[in-house]
């Protein structure tokens, strides 16, 4: 096998979707560039991004004092 389907593409792609989208607009809310839930599909770098978002202070939250 030398590829993927068109279906299997579609799932992929629906799976990114509920995995990027919502880490987009996460980071967004919190003042970080919404690109960087792009980060969260490579392995590793998601749970760096988790571990920066649980313990970094939040920009959203500074301009709000």
């Amino acid at each position: 096998m030398t590829g993927f389907s068109a279906n299997e593409l579609i799932i992929i792609l629906i799976m990114l979707a509920f995995v990027v989208l919502p880490s987009w607009r996460i980071f967004e809310k919190v003042g970080y560039p919404g690109w960087y839930g792009l980060g969260m599909v490579i392995p590793l770098v998601n749970v760096i991004l988790l571990l920066f978002l649980a313990y970094s202070e939040w920009p959203a939250l500074k301009r709000s004092r």
